[in-house]
């Protein structure tokens, strides 16, 4: 397999009125070609960072990014200007965000957005492309026949039921999930190499979370597309997954196939991780929460961050930051239980 993303000893730092934040602290990750990757870890240690970081949306006028390289097949996203960016963005790249009633346009009917990013595509394939969605006096928009029918072919992909009918609806006339379908068809109405998933099931029912992970699957199957999905919860990490990379206070902490991350965790937080999961099943215990509380980033030491909650801490963990390394193939972890 190609590699599609190579994130080498990558750092971004925030500003905030209490000082500067280490929001990601030297992250070394490989995504390979039609891999579907899983980034977990508790709210505030550098999930969401990291995919904006890699897409070119990290807020200019406090994140700075403290060094490290993000390659996209070969090319450092880091050093493009916000024009060459925008060549990558959508095409190459695209994004689907936590809460798509946030994201989608309140003021423009479902097809038009649609509809917007193929034009957009089709404009980027051929540069001297004068297609648009006309506006007309007495309506707000008219989608040519042509876009039409491709709008309405990305919303069968994704299992919208009566697309000529979710053409001309507004986001606020939808279900969440619906919305998050329309979301999941404008991302890859560009045919993206690469779609980050950020939490995109969150603000979902069960029911809900369920059918549109296993879309994403579909998706991933059909299309061959890359997917990169950050979410919080180990549990949907496991029915979808290839890999599962696990993140700690703006560090990566263990990195393994889903299969062996579950069966033999090898990172203490991994597994405390896994010990506050219900099992199901009726019995007498109870769950085991991670005792303590995540390290304050304005106050990073340079030791092993989750050392003060670690029930194995060693002498050295207050010391040193563990490297992450390979204890098994194809299994990388940080943590002084494996060596230094």
């Amino acid at each position: 397999m190609a590699t599609v993303l190579q994130v080498t000893d990558f750092s971004v730092d925030y500003s905030t009125s209490r000082g500067r934040v280490r929001a990601l602290n030297s992250v070394n990750l490989k995504v390979e070609e039609k891999e579907f990757i899983a980034i977990v870890g508790e709210s505030g240690c550098g999930k969401t960072t990291l995919g904006l970081a890699t897409i070119g949306l990290l807020p200019p006028k406090v994140a700075r990014i403290g060094g490290g390289i993000i390659s996209y097949k070969g090319v450092d996203l880091t050093k493009l200007g916000p024009n060459d960016v925008r060549k990558y963005r959508g095409s190459e790249i695209a994004m689907i965000f936590q809460e798509p009633l946030t994201s989608l346009n309140p003021l423009k009917r479902i097809g038009e957005q649609i509809g917007e990013a193929i034009v957009l595509r089709h404009q980027k394939e051929d540069p001297s492309s004068a297609e648009r969605i006309p506006r007309i006096p007495g309506r707000a928009w008219k989608l040519p026949l042509k876009i039409r029918e491709q709008v309405e072919r990305m919303l069968t992909l994704v299992r919208i039921p009566d697309p000529d009918h979710i053409i001309d609806r507004y986001p606020f006339e939808l279900s969440g999930g619906m919305r998050q379908r329309a979301m999941i068809a404008m991302a890859l109405s560009q045919q993206p190499e690469l779609l980050i998933a950020d939490e995109p099931t969150t603000a979902l029912d069960v029911t809900t979370q369920a059918q549109v992970l296993k879309l994403m699957k579909e998706i991933k199957d059909k299309l061959g597309t890359t997917i990169m999905l950050v979410t919080h919860d180990l549990a949907v990490a496991s029915q979808v997954a290839d890999r599962v990379v696990v993140m700690y206070a703006g560090q990566i902490v263990e990195d393994a196939e889903v299969h062996a991350m579950f069966s033999d965790p090898k990172h203490p937080y991994t597994r405390g991780l896994l010990s506050c999961i219900p099992t199901g099943n009726r019995d007498e215990r109870q769950l085991n929460p991670i005792k303590g509380t995540i390290p304050d980033l304005t106050l990073r030491r340079d030791w092993c961050q989750f050392q003060p909650r670690c029930p194995a801490a060693m002498d050295i963990c207050a010391k040193k930051e563990p490297n992450l390394r390979e204890v098994e193939k194809d299994h990388r972890v940080a943590c002084f239980l494996y060596g230094e």
